[in-house]
C-alpha cells in the first residue's frame, strides 16, 4: 500500500531535482527520502527519475504522476494550513489571489478594516485565473479577464502606465512619434519578463508595433523594478500608483514623456456562485477606493 509521505516526498524531489535538497526542505534525513522514492519507484514499476552525477531528471512517467499528484497535493497542504490558522475560530477566512505589487498597494492598508482572516496567494494573471477556476482561492485582484463565464467581474478603478527614467536621464524634444520610439529603443530597459509583457503591451497601444528590445535586467516585481531605476540601471513601464514623490529627499526617479499613458482595468473576479456570499462583499466594500 502507497504511503501518502511517498508522494509528498516525489513532489519535493520533483521541484529541487535533487534527494539533499528535498530532504533539507522536508527537515528529514536524506536516507529516509532515498527510501520514500525507491519505495514509491517500486509501487509504480518504473524510475520516476534519471539520475546523473549534478541532479535528478525526471522521466516522462515521472513528470506524468507529477502533473497528476501536485495539484492534490497542494490543495491538501492548502487545507492545513487553513485549519492551523483558524482551527476554532468564527472569523471567516478568504483566499486571495493577487500579485505582490497590488497586495502591498491596494489590499494591505485596508486588511485591518475587514472581520476577515486572509490568505494569499501570489501568482501572475494567467496562474490567478487557474487558482479561481480550480477554487482554490475565493477572490483574484488581476487586470486581466478570463471568457470563463462561471467568473464575474467588477472594475475597481483603472490603472495607467508611464515610462519612469532615472532623474538624470536627457529627454531630447521630439516632433515626429518614430523619433520619439527610436530614442527609447536605443535606452536601457528593465522588464518585469523575459517576455516584455508590459512594455509590449505599451508598444502596441502606443507605436502599433511590437518593441525590438532586449532588456538590460528582467525582474518580476515593479517594487523592485522603481527602486533599480532610482540605482540608474534604466528605464521602465510602471503604474502611477506607485509612484508617490518622497518630498524629504532628492528625486531619483520622474516620468518621461507623461502624456504618453496606456490604461488598463483593475478587476476584482470572483466565482459566480460566490457573489452572494458576506465575505466576498466584505473584501470589496474594503479596497473599493470609491467607498
Amino acid at each position: 500500500m502507497i504511503d501518502f509521505e511517498w508522494y509528498r516526498s516525489f513532489i519535493f524531489i520533483y521541484k529541487h531535482n535533487s534527494v539533499s535538497l528535498a530532504a533539507k526542505a522536508r527537515i528529514m534525513t536524506q536516507p529516509t527520502m532515498s527510501q520514500h522514492l525507491a519505495s514509491l519507484e517500486a509501487e509504480v514499476g518504473e524510475q520516476l527519475f534519471a539520475r546523473t552525477t549534478r541532479k535528478l531528471i525526471p522521466t516522462e512517467r515521472g513528470k506524468q504522476l507529477y502533473s497528476l499528484l501536485a495539484p492534490h497535493i497542494d490543495m491538501l497542504e492548502e487545507k492545513t494550513q487553513e485549519l492551523r490558522i483558524s482551527p476554532s475560530s468564527t472569523t471567516t477566512t478568504i483566499k486571495i489571489g493577487t500579485t505582490q505589487e497590488l497586495f502591498t498597494e491596494k489590499i494591505l492598508v485596508h486588511i485591518s478594516k475587514m472581520n476577515l482572516n486572509t490568505i494569499t496567494y501570489f501568482r501572475d494573471a494567467d496562474e490567478l485565473l487557474e487558482l479561481l477556476s480550480e477554487d482554490r482561492v475565493d477572490i483574484i485582484l488581476t487586470n486581466k479577464r478570463s471568457s470563463t463565464s462561471d467568473i464575474e467581474y467588477l472594475q475597481l478603478k483603472e490603472e495607467e502606465f508611464v515610462i519612469v527614467a532615472p532623474f538624470e536621464t536627457v529627454v531630447p524634444d521630439f516632433t515626429h512619434l518614430k523619433d520619439m520610439e527610436l530614442w527609447l529603443l536605443q535606452q536601457r530597459w528593465i522588464s518585469y519578463g523575459l517576455e516584455l509583457p508590459i512594455i509590449r503591451w505599451y508598444w502596441n497601444e502606443i507605436f502599433k508595433i511590437g518593441p525590438q528590445i532586449i532588456p538590460a535586467h528582467v525582474i518580476p516585481n515593479l517594487h523592485l523594478i522603481l527602486k533599480a531605476i532610482e540605482e540608474c540601471e534604466g528605464m521602465s513601464l510602471l503604474p502611477t500608483y506607485m509612484l508617490k514623490e518622497d518630498k524629504t529627499r532628492e528625486p531619483k526617479w520622474k516620468i518621461v514623456f507623461e502624456e504618453m499613458v496606456v490604461r488598463n482595468e483593475l478587476l476584482v473576479g470572483f466565482k459566480c456562485k460566490n457573489k452572494n456570499k458576506f465575505f466576498i462583499h466584505e473584501f470589496i466594500n474594503n479596497i473599493n477606493e470609491q467607498h
